[in-house]
């Protein structure tokens, strides 16, 4: 779906790519720790943040990249297109939230890609795949039965609330389409996000020296560099895997019900 003036384009969808991964900007998620304060509330000492790290890249990193790189896919097909592209980016969400059993995990994304919504539509006002987006909501709302009202992707939300709204991956999916970026790449900066969250949180949780957040972020880029290659080649939602964290979703929703916390997530 290539509507976009190419002037500036692509530097445009570039600089978003770049604030839509930095953990200190509103749109990057500075409100969440990628779970890691309930982790420490748990008792994870903090010298165990490096695993924790690679723990997420291997489960719900995983599964987002990989969702984000499908989503991509999608959004790369014609103009003429809008309601194949609704349907593929309505399979790409469904097929994430299977993936992610826990509420509180679904609700913290879909808060994002919600913020990410609103950002594509304040740079892209009328873009054919912010209108497919859109679309794909509309088409989640009413695909399945509601998911106990915990934010399931087809849930029916009651009178007066806010309708589904995007998971973040799917969010992260077109801008990467938009700046003509590969797929690798993409999952790449996408794994890289999500470290980069982890860092950021540790340092206003726990009294740690920047440059060995920063160093955790370093030797976590052999690991971020597998996992691209491994989603990049993905364009079915069903492909997309399926790595549990039993323990990481139980931590979300043990924060999600505490009354005194740093971060939202």
């Amino acid at each position: 779906m290539d509507g976009l003036p190419r002037h500036g384009a692509e530097g445009r969808a570039e600089l978003m790519l770049a604030l839509l991964a930095d953990a200190r900007l509103p749109t990057g998620g500075h409100t969440q720790s990628a779970g890691l304060e309930p982790a420490l509330r748990a008792g994870m000492p903090a010298a165990r943040v490096p695993d924790y790290v690679r723990a997420r890249l291997a489960t719900v990193t995983r599964t987002e990249a990989a969702t984000a790189v499908v989503a991509r896919h999608a959004a790369l097909a014609p103009d003429d297109d809008l309601p194949p592209v609704a349907v593929a980016l309505a399979d790409t969400w469904v097929a994430w939230a299977a993936r992610t059993p826990s509420p509180a995990l679904r609700e913290t994304s879909q808060r994002l890609g919600r913020g990410y919504l609103r950002l594509l539509r304040r740079l892209w006002a009328g873009h054919p795949a912010v209108a497919a987006l859109d679309a794909a909501a509309a088409l989640v709302a009413t695909a399945r039965p509601a998911d106990e009202g915990r934010g399931g992707p087809g849930d029916r939300p009651p009178s007066g609330r806010r309708a589904p709204q995007p998971p973040r991956p799917r969010g992260l999916g077109l801008p990467a389409a938009r700046a003509g970026r590969a797929a690798r790449r993409g999952a790449r900066g996408g794994g890289a996000g999500g470290v980069q969250t982890v860092a950021a949180a540790t340092l206003k949780l726990e009294p740690v020296d920047p440059v060995v957040a920063t160093g955790w972020v370093v030797a976590s880029q052999a690991a971020i560099d597998a996992l691209a290659h491994d989603v990049a080649p993905l364009t079915d939602p069903r492909a997309i895997p399926a790595h549990g964290a039993p323990l990481v979703e139980q931590w979300a929703e043990t924060h999600a019900r505490t009354t005194e916390r740093l971060f939202s997530a």
